[in-house]
């Protein structure tokens, strides 16, 4: 084996940095008097000309894994002493909801983060996750547009399960292209009806109570008896008897009865048309030949 260049013993910080091979080496070399002798941080960060924090937290690590706590990946290379990184999933998860949906903003791609896994990046952190992080996972929609999704179950299920992983209303509108209220609606039937809210539902009027019974039928065929009345006065007389019906209602049922009771309307006379009284002045009159 090759014979060690011999160093002086030294303490002095800078020439230790000289003498380290690895970054691991020189993390330990700032901490080991804090873990070995039990010197105060804040003394050790003025030696080293490092982060009082930073140096606490490190020995905190050591004293509970050991050598281990040196081998974390670094979270920038600016600074290579920072230990506070994102776990890989969590780095991936950011660069696949950038790929799928690019509009997605910064703060949104945090609020999915700390849905998800508790843990809200800064704007600074995202943004060098997307520009040195890995290549996403898949290049394919995870899910077709809205209108492409025949089953009204489906479509439901995909926009809870976007709520569910933290996206927007407004993320979730721009990625299915989908409707704004039709995405609040389905948000707002999950939150009152839970599962139920997602099947179809029948849209057919399940009231009831009508307005119009036979009372009130019988008091417009009495009503109607002078076939001149039309729904407009049938309306006006049934509101002095206190029975409201809109205009549209009275005239139906006064077509059924038409049809039912053959109450039509009574013929008018034909009468003779008038002479137009604003002749043209250039129209001639034929008067009778006297050849007759």
């Amino acid at each position: 084996m090759p014979s060690r260049r011999q160093h002086t013993h030294t303490e002095a910080w800078p020439e230790i940095c000289q003498l380290c091979l690895w970054q691991e080496q020189m993390v330990y070399e700032r901490i080991r008097p804090v873990v070995l002798f039990g010197d105060g941080p804040a003394e050790r960060a003025e030696q080293t000309a490092g982060n009082e924090q930073t140096i606490r937290r490190q020995a905190d690590a050591f004293d509970q894994t050991g050598m281990m706590s040196l081998f974390r990946r670094h979270a920038s290379a600016a600074d290579p002493e920072d230990q506070r990184t994102l776990p890989p999933p969590l780095r991936q998860l950011i660069v696949d909801c950038a790929a799928q949906y690019p509009d997605l903003s910064l703060r949104e791609i945090a609020q999915v983060c700390f849905v998800q896994y508790n843990r809200r990046p800064s704007h600074h952190t995202i943004k060098e996750v997307l520009a040195n992080g890995s290549p996403p996972t898949t290049r394919q929609r995870w899910y077709p547009l809205y209108d492409e999704i025949t089953d009204g179950f489906q479509r439901r299920k995909a926009v809870v399960r976007f709520h569910a992983q933290g996206w927007s209303p407004s993320a979730i509108v721009g990625y299915l292209h989908a409707g704004r209220s039709t995405i609040y609606d389905i948000l707002k039937r999950w939150k009152t009806e839970d599962l139920a809210g997602l099947p179809d539902k029948s849209r057919a009027n399940t009231r009831p109570v009508r307005k119009v019974d036979l009372v009130i039928k019988q008091e417009i065929r009495k009503l109607q008896e002078p076939p001149e009345l039309g729904a407009f006065r049938i309306q006006s007389a049934l509101k002095r008897m206190g029975i409201h019906l809109s205009r549209a209602t009275c005239g139906r049922i006064l077509a059924e009865n038409r049809q039912l009771y053959g109450s039509n309307k009574a013929e008018k006379e034909e009468q003779a048309p008038k002479e137009h009284p604003f002749k043209s002045v250039s129209e001639k009159v034929k008067e009778p030949s006297d050849e007759a």
